[in-house]
């Protein structure tokens, strides 16, 4: 992407900052018009020390000159208290702006892609660049605006002096200006691939550091590290290439700033020939070396570092959310080569006619990714609405994996998962909850807020309407047996602070909330792991009286055997019946079974 596309992406985000924080830019100006004044004194006020004073004869008028002199310098340091205080109305909120892209960036593109790797990126976004816009929106805001006002002052002085003086000041500032300004899109365009390199180096750490016990188990150090290696080798030659522009711009600055002066002090015997006094030079002198140039400095500084630097991040903040897979992806084959063993025991999973199921899988195949086997292979599944149905299986063999593809939030490779008759996938653009169902995970989502907050997250009130009620409250309260837990965080406007609770407090709590879910279709995902076997049968009997379909990925025979039907994965064949019934068609649930009722005899 070149410079002029990026700015054209960049700019109209800026101008709608700025526009909604015209009162702090225009309060940072006023402070800065004191910096005006104080340049301006300090120039004029040497001059005229020494024309109208020292030279003269007259050393009060000369004392009383530089006293002016002085005075300015007190007030621009009095400016300096109100040009900070206006500096962070003006940065601290973009920082939160940006925070919060960062946040709605990273879930949105989860939301659009769940089975894509985490965006590990996005914690070089929220952190570090977001930390670098802050500082670098605040250094150019402060050094530009210095620059300009002191500008400002300084010119006006020499204008005021003898207005010769630009003529030879102004010249071989332009020049460095110009040499300086060269720098800046090569700059630029290195500083944005040494941040694309440093988020995919992000990536790839992260990825490598969810593997390392395999990487170890397996020997895998070498390929490992020939994954990174590149990345790190990478970003060492664009160090230096960023070492090399700031040589550079090193000797564009020395240009900006000594040429003014070897001009001003070589046309020093022509401006004395010519009628120009030795206080107007030592005043032109002042405003060069001590204001101007300073400023000038400091400006082609944060414009070659963080002006470039602050360009680069914010494009990263202005880039789209790429949209969800449309079609499915290639269909692997099952190592066995068995690519229908699932669908061979589809005929025993339908229970009742096609039409008005709650949930529905026809032929439907999943695996992570090409070349892996499939952890779903042609599987035929109908729910009818009401029914309790438990999943059961050995661990890793695909239970979450249905309750994702049921909850839409994973595609699958073929066939076609529905709910309610329509596709379990929503369309792409939609936002906001899904209506027709409610996952809860086993990580149970607890935030910090009111129980009440807590509880009725999952049920938003139609546009008008009132949230629940009290009175409904206290009866989900009271039949999941959450009185005591509520009474001790405070009622329902206690605060909730997760991490004061228990896995299963949190759990206990989270379940409330989806039994007041209007969502038709519940599915639990190992939800009631952490609850005691007494706490998860009422629990799960609540759930299963609650209106609509209950779905759970069961932990524990007890839990199957409450289910109206039980669904039996093990990757080869899957088999659906009633608990009674399965130990003689399944010799995996029988086992399961056995190995439930062991461990329940320990």
């Amino acid at each position: 992407m070149t410079e002029g596309e990026t700015w054209r992406r960049v700019a109209p985000e800026g101008r709608r900052f700025l526009r909604g924080r015209k009162g702090a830019a225009g309060r940072l100006a006023a402070w800065s018009l004191l910096e005006s004044a104080h340049t301006f004194l300090g120039g004029y006020g040497v001059a005229r020390a020494l024309d109208d004073g020292f030279l003269a004869g007259r050393t009060a008028t000369g004392l009383a000159w530089l006293a002016a002199a002085g005075a300015g310098a007190l007030l621009g340091g009095f400016a300096l208290r109100g040009v900070f205080a206006g500096l962070a109305d003006l940065v601290e909120p973009l920082r939160d702006g940006l925070v919060r892209r960062a946040v709605r960036q990273a879930l949105d593109r989860a939301l659009a892609d769940p089975a894509r790797a985490p965006d590990a990126g996005a914690v070089s976004r929220l952190t570090q660049q977001t930390e670098m816009a802050r500082d670098s929106f605040a250094g150019l805001v402060l050094t530009t605006r210095s620059f300009v006002f002191t500008a400002v002052g300084a010119f006006a002085g020499m204008a005021a002096l003898a207005p010769v003086l630009l003529l030879i000041v102004l010249p071989p500032l332009l020049l460095g200006v110009a040499a300086f300004l060269a720098t800046l899109r090569p700059m630029a365009c290195v500083q944005r691939l040494s941040l694309d390199t440093d988020e995919a180096l992000a990536d790839r750490v992260g990825e490598l550091g969810e593997g390392l016990r395999d990487i170890a188990a397996c020997g895998g150090q070498d390929a490992a590290q020939a994954r990174v290696e590149p990345l790190i080798a990478a970003q060492e030659r664009l160090a230096r290439r960023l070492g090399r522009w700031a040589a550079l711009r090193t000797l564009a600055l020395g240009t900006a700033g000594r040429l003014p002066v070897v001009a001003l002090l070589a046309a020093t015997p022509w401006l004395l020939a010519h009628g120009v006094t030795a206080g107007t030079l030592a005043g032109g002198l002042t405003y060069v070396v001590t204001a101007l140039l300073p400023a000038l400095n400091s400006l082609m500084t944060a414009l070659g570092s963080a002006g470039t630097r602050l360009l680069v991040v914010l494009e990263r903040f202005c880039d789209p959310v790429p949209p969800a897979p449309d079609g499915p992806r290639p269909k692997t084959s099952h190592p066995s080569g068995h690519a229908d063993g699932q669908t061979a025991a589809g005929a025993g999973l339908h229970a009742g006619p096609r039409t008005g199921a709650a949930a529905e899988l026809r032929g439907v195949t999943f695996a992570y990714g090409p070349g892996a086997a499939p952890v779903l292979d042609g599987l035929d599944l109908v729910v009818r609405p009401g029914e309790h149905l438990a999943v059961v299986g050995p661990s890793g063999i695909g239970k979450s994996t249905l309750t994702a593809l049921l909850a839409g939030m994973l595609p699958p490779d073929a066939g076609t998962v529905l709910l309610a008759g329509a596709p379990a996938r929503r369309e792409p653009g939609a936002t906001g909850p899904d209506p027709r169902r409610t996952l809860l995970p086993q990580q149970a989502y607890v935030f910090t807020g009111t129980v009440r907050e807590n509880l009725t997250h999952l049920s938003p009130p139609p546009v008008g309407a009132p949230a629940p009620g009290d009175d409904r409250l206290g009866r989900a309260i009271t039949a999941l047996g959450l009185e005591d837990l509520v009474e001790r965080l405070g009622g329902l406007d206690g605060e909730v602070s997760p991490r004061q609770l228990s896995r299963g407090e949190s759990q206990h709590l989270a379940l409330a909330a989806a039994y007041l879910s209007p969502a038709p279709l519940l599915l639990l995902d190992e939800a009631t792991c952490h609850l005691d076997p007494r706490t998860e049968e009422r629990v799960e009997r609540v759930l299963a009286e609650r209106p609509g379909t209950l779905v759970v990925v069961a932990h524990r025979v007890s839990s199957a055997a409450r289910a109206d039907r039980v669904l039996v994965l093990d990757g080869t064949r899957a088999v659906c019946g009633t608990h009674a019934e399965l130990p003689a068609r399944s010799a995996l649930y029988r086992d399961l079974v056995g190995e439930w009722n062991g461990t329940a005899d320990e």
